[in-house]
């Protein structure tokens, strides 16, 4: 019964924003009536996350048009748009130049021409993209994470209740929900295998990601746009853009929520001008309602051991996963639960996209994975809160918190929230010193 009373009171504790009860994802035939012909698909955010996600959608091969493209900069934009001519032609891809939008605000008009949208642009965007998509009544395929902030958050839980109130899909990118080794271990914990789930660890270690250069002719408005990694209210430092995946597979594990996060980060390794404010390290203990914790652990250390996977403890056994299609259960003394077949798996990011893409095309509401999605975003969020300010923090605390990183004006001319001093360097957060919420 822990893992139903974990669920109930982390239910209580998100009512605030919500407003009732998780509905299941579930099937409702007929919910609304797909195109006869061709669906019609936008792309908003047309990095290589988003171009590859155009990719995985046609192959599903099912009938898909691209019509529109939305992105902040225009050598990004056409750079994606020559990726997908060039691999699919005309015949799946008719995006005339009046159809490309340039700048902040052209991914309402982008979404205003398709079926289906692609959010794929910097993580602080998604919640007015997802928003607006779920306000025009689109269908959604939206790229993790759900926000930066907890402001953000909210306002994607609130979008996540009208798109069920609307039968509209929405397939998020934490693609281990649609891999198979995942969704047989989890079919096993929920049925008892292991027993209650009372630990686990999860990780993401690793070298680190790209740093893009400075130009003299770049504001400060499109250095952060174009480094957006390095900045909070565009990427929510790497164990929200990143470490986001194994946190929601602890909570897939888990049933449920934390309630608690504590833990320490900083800035060891990765400490120039060109790396903005976020940490290279967290280290955290999430707490849930039963009591259990699980450790999570993310850095950025260039040349140290990595490790990207996730291990739970039961009463009954223990397993291991992992992204390379582990997914091994044994009981205490050794021997075997579950041994996943690691041949012919399904690449996952396609997956998603042959599931999203095969209810749509039937008229069916099947995925609505926003909320979860975002719940598991927030419990990211809460820990970052945690290691930058060095406190111990509620779910509640720190879902409430006030702090807003979106910059008050989109405009390539106007300041950020954050910029640097004059030697060049951004502040940062200073554990016990810097308010976060």
């Amino acid at each position: 019964m822990k893992n139903l009373n974990s669920r109930r009171d982390f239910l209580k504790t998100s009512a605030l924003v919500t407003g009732g009860m998780m509905a299941p994802s579930f099937l409702v035939p007929g919910a609304y009536a797909a195109p006869a012909n061709e669906l019609k698909l936008a792309v908003i955010g047309c990095g290589g996350r988003g171009t590859g996600a155009v990719f995985q959608a046609f192959n599903t091969g099912h009938p898909i048009k691209l019509v529109a493209m939305a992105d902040a900069f225009q050598d990004r934009l056409d750079n994606s748009y020559k990726a997908i001519f060039d691999k699919y032609g005309k015949d799946k891809v008719d995006v005339p130049e009046e159809m490309k939008f340039v700048g902040f605000d052209g991914y309402k008009k982008a979404m205003a021409a398709a079926d289906v949208v692609i959010l794929a642009a910097p993580p602080g965007f998604r919640p007015s993209h997802f928003e607006e998509a779920v306000n025009q009544g689109k269908q959604i395929f939206a790229e993790k994470p759900m926000a930066t902030d907890a402001a953000g958050i909210r306002k994607v839980l609130a979008a996540a209740e009208v798109a069920k109130t609307k039968k509209l899909n929405v397939v998020v990118g934490l693609q281990r929900r649609y891999q198979s080794n995942y969704i047989e271990v989890m079919k096993r914990i929920e049925d008892g295998q292991l027993g209650e789930i009372v630990g686990g660890q999860v990780y993401w270690n690793d070298g680190g990601v790209w740093i893009r250069e400075r130009k003299p002719e770049m504001t400060e408005m499109e250095y952060q746009m174009r480094n957006w990694y390095y900045f909070n209210w565009l990427c929510g430092d790497h164990i929200t853009e990143q470490h986001v995946h194994n946190i929601d597979v602890a909570n897939w594990a888990k049933n449920g929520y934390p309630v608690k996060a504590e833990g320490t980060g900083g800035r060891q390794v990765r400490t120039g001008k060109d790396t903005g404010e976020i940490f290279d390290h967290h280290i955290l203990t999430y707490t849930y309602a039963d009591g259990s914790v699980i450790h999570s652990e993310c850095r950025h250390f260039p040349g140290a051991a990595n490790r990207v996977d996730e291990t739970f403890q039961g009463t009954k056994g223990k397993v291991y996963l992992s992204a390379g299609n582990h997914g091994n259960m044994t009981d205490w003394k050794g021997n075997a639960l579950y041994t996943h077949d690691r041949e012919n798996q399904a690449n996952p990011y396609q997956t998603e996209h042959d599931e999203l893409w095969g209810a749509i095309v039937k008229g069916e509401y099947k995925f609505a994975d926003a909320e979860r999605a975002a719940k598991s975003t927030m419990t990211a969020i809460m820990g970052r809160y945690a290691t930058y300010s060095g406190k111990v923090l509620t779910w509640d605390e720190a879902l409430s918190g006030t702090v807003d990183l979106f910059p008050d004006t989109l405009a390539w001319d106007a300041t950020p929230k954050l910029v640097p001093n004059p030697d060049g360097y951004y502040p940062h957060a200073v554990p016990g010193k810097s308010k976060v919420i």
